[in-house]
């Protein structure tokens, strides 16, 4: 059930932020990661993926480095401290949505 067009790009940004703060990724990495993690739930395409990714470095949320693996060139990501920050706000903003939307989903309609 990919739910890649039902998702805001909000919500890929809190995901990707996520995925980052664990460890430096490559676009390819994120995909598949986000992707196995989600039981397929998530399965982003590069089309998706790579604006959004360039759009977080130029906001200063993402760094961005090429980096030499078994002869191939990669892009990969890390966050800033904004990012960081912006992982928190999101998350925190998310946790309380949830919240609030299991509490009126338990509420018994009169």
């Amino acid at each position: 059930m990919p739910t890649e067009n039902s998702l805001y790009s909000g919500d890929m940004t809190m995901l990707i932020l996520k995925l980052l703060q664990s460890k430096d990724m490559y676009g390819y990495e994120m995909i598949e990661t986000l992707q196995v993690n989600s039981n397929n739930v998530f399965q982003f395409k590069a089309g998706t993926l790579y604006p959004l990714l360039h759009n977080l470095v130029k906001q200063n949320y993402l760094n961005c480095y090429k980096k030499e693996v078994s002869g191939k060139i990669r892009k990969y990501y890390s966050l800033t401290l904004q990012g960081k920050k912006l992982l928190q706000d999101k998350t925190s903003i998310w946790q309380k949505y949830v919240k609030t939307m299991a509490s009126v989903l338990e509420l018994e309609v009169h």
